[in-house]
């Protein structure tokens, strides 16, 4: 089962009423939505995915609320083009990077180090790039440069090296097979602190559905929809993505560098946004769902 992170407070500094056009950008099984669906009577939702399989559980939960939402198959990394093709700005948009959880209970999407199933990986059923490519045919220095950077794991190096030991024998074709070369390739201390396969195995994620491009371009854009008064919520779930996040907002919120020792700031730099909250869920949420534990949710609206 599924459950959204920092639910109540998303929704609340959405800062919806009845007639609020909003974006949800990870539509996932419907979770955000449903509750935004519910404050907006009079307003529309457009909502981002392109993960069929939750399209599909989603759709049912919408449609049994209003019919006043369209869902974009795509990836949301095209909000600028769809959005504008529909509509010119919006008063919300919400951004839920977290991996859903019925993506990682399904074995047979191999996000999971825990349940055996094929490399796959793939947000995207219908994309070409999977878990298995990456593992199989990058480059040492390119496994070693995922690892160490979108894992942020200390011993990129040597997994890196026990992966092309052990396909250089047969190709690694399972989640299982894969856990097992990285447990065996770092210090047994290590094994015992944390499941030592959560680091690569996020790390090739990333890659395999280029995640810190497509949020850092669809963030970007969102600014540009977005009306006087409406607001962007961000909720990310490690360090890399809420970098990415908070560098942006401090961007457009901040008067540039050169000229903050002016005494008059000509109206034109004024920033046009202004940060409206950085919280953490409450020890209540991480105690009821552990994968909140990590998350961090990121406000901002546009002030002129």
């Amino acid at each position: 089962m599924h459950e959204s992170v920092l639910l109540t407070e998303s929704i609340d500094y959405l800062n919806l009423n009845q007639s609020s056009i909003v974006v949800d950008c990870t539509l996932g099984y419907g979770g955000h939505s449903s509750h935004i669906l519910k404050k907006i009577s009079h307003g529309f939702l457009y909502a981002f995915d392109q993960d069929s399989e939750a399209i599909k559980h989603a759709k049912l939960k919408l449609q049994a609320i209003a019919n006043n939402y369209e869902i974009i198959n795509t990836n949301f990394v095209n909000i600028k083009e769809e959005i504008t093709k529909r509509i010119n700005q919006v008063d919300g948009i919400l951004f839920d990077l977290g991996v859903s959880s019925p993506q990682l209970d399904e074995t047979q999407r191999g996000f999971s180090f825990h349940k055996n199933a094929k490399l796959d990986m793939r947000m995207n059923q219908n994309q070409k790039l999977t878990a298995y490519d990456v593992v199989n045919n990058y480059s040492l220095n390119q496994l070693i440069k995922i690892i160490k950077e979108y894992g942020e794991e200390k011993y990129a190096s040597s997994i890196a090296k026990g992966i092309i030991n052990s396909r250089k024998i047969k190709p690694i074709e399972t989640t299982l097979e894969l856990a097992d070369i990285i447990k065996q390739n770092v210090p047994e201390k290590y094994r015992r602190t944390t499941h030592p396969a959560r680091k690569t195995f996020q790390a090739i994620r990333i890659e395999v559905n280029d995640e810190l491009n497509v949020f850092e371009k669809a963030l970007k854009d969102s600014l540009d929809l977005i009306k006087v008064g409406g607001r962007i919520c961000v909720i990310t779930f490690h360090s890399l993505e809420d970098r990415i996040c908070k560098q942006i907002f401090k961007e457009v919120s901040s008067i540039p560098k050169q000229l903050q020792n002016l005494p008059l700031i000509p109206d034109e730099y004024q920033p046009k946004f202004k940060i409206i909250a950085n919280i953490k869920p409450s020890d209540a949420e991480i105690k009821h769902n552990n994968r909140s534990r990590s998350a961090r949710l990121r406000v901002i609206e546009r002030s002129r």
